[in-house]
């Protein structure tokens, strides 16, 4: 009968080593807290994937090229997922360049979203763009977004031309323009500016109160070269060519695509109200000047009867001298000697 040994291999470690226990029990600590990593990382992944699972679907069913991880970054850059997966989907099934590299990428969908911008106004912008072949990259829309300029509006206007009046009651409160002739007659003129946006130009150029700005005054100023009011009745395309032949576009954010006199009223007769207060002018003028010659006149009646005054004075003065002067020669005997010789 064999006798079993009374002791193990750890026990002899044990013996042997006596910082064996310390590093069993430091190696089951680290075991420990790996577990606990570990089992951290897997609940988190098992949250997001559970919370983010039906929109990566959804990409991925769309080819969208939207990664499970880039949702996760998103969750913790504050980003909205819904509206970076509906952008990238919508790009994707328009048939945008989505690549990562140049195209509409993830990351720049998340950029634009934390710079402020509207990222679904862009993409509309983009493929409504595509869809009439109008020039316009994610860069472009997403400057022209950020500037606080409507995209989307643009795009459209330069699809659909846009009617403005001119000019406009909303803004300057009136309803038609008023211009004389050279005959001072006065025409009150409404137009309609057809225009278009100019992309290119959409960054930095005039908005609408510009172009109507413009063309009011081109209006105002055609009609006043104008010789006879009749001239401008009987032609009234004589003002649209010569407003469209300024070049009023020029440094704005549109393209005028034509110039409508939509009425044409006439008003006072403005050169003979302008004469009549002129000769009602020169009348009390020359009321004036005959005023001041009258009071003149009187004037300097006045002062001749002051001097025919002032001599009879002098002759009466003259005429009591001569008693004095003949008792003066009696006295003398001037008289008396020559009446006795």
């Amino acid at each position: 009968m064999l006798l079993e040994p009374s002791f193990s291999i750890p026990s002899m470690l044990a013996a042997l080593v006596p910082g064996f226990v310390l590093a069993q029990s430091a190696s089951a600590i680290l075991f420990l807290a790996l577990g606990i990593f570990v089992g951290f990382l897997l609940l988190a992944f098992v949250f997001f994937f559970l919370r983010y699972f039906k929109l990566w679907f959804q990409a991925y069913m769309s080819v969208a090229d939207v990664s499970l991880i880039s949702l996760i970054r998103m969750h913790f850059t504050k980003v909205n997922p819904h509206v970076v997966v509906q952008a990238k989907v919508m790009s994707a099934q328009a048939g945008m360049n989505i690549d990562r590299s140049a195209g509409i990428s993830t990351r720049r969908l998340e950029a634009h979203y934390l710079a402020g911008g509207n990222v679904m106004n862009v993409i509309h912008a983009i493929i409504a763009a595509h869809r009439a072949e109008i020039p316009l990259d994610f860069d472009q829309a997403a400057a022209i977004d950020l500037a606080g300029r409507d995209v989307l509006d643009a795009v459209q206007t330069s699809v659909y031309p846009k009617v403005i009046d001119c000019p406009d009651p909303s803004r300057s409160g009136k309803t038609t323009l008023s211009a004389i002739t050279k005959n001072g007659i006065e025409l009150r003129v409404r137009a309609r500016v057809t225009v278009r946006t100019n992309i290119s130009q959409l960054i930095g150029g005039a908005t609408e109160d510009t172009i109507i700005a413009r063309v009011g005054e081109a209006i105002i100023s055609s009609i006043g070269s104008a010789a006879s009011h009749f001239d401008v009745l009987e032609n009234p395309d004589m003002i649209t060519r010569v407003v469209l032949s300024r070049g009023l576009d020029a440094q704005t954010a549109f393209e005028i695509v034509s110039i409508d006199i939509a009425d044409i009223d006439v008003g006072e007769n403005i050169g003979a109200r302008l004469q009549s207060d002129q000769a009602e002018a020169d009348t009390r003028v020359a009321r004036a000047q005959a005023e001041r010659r009258r009071a003149e006149a009187i004037a300097e009646e006045q002062q001749m009867k002051a001097r025919v005054a002032e001599n009879r004075s002098q002759l009466v003065l003259a005429e009591a001298e001569v008693p004095m002067a003949m008792a003066e020669a009696f006295r003398a005997g001037r008289i008396g000697s020559a009446n006795s010789s």
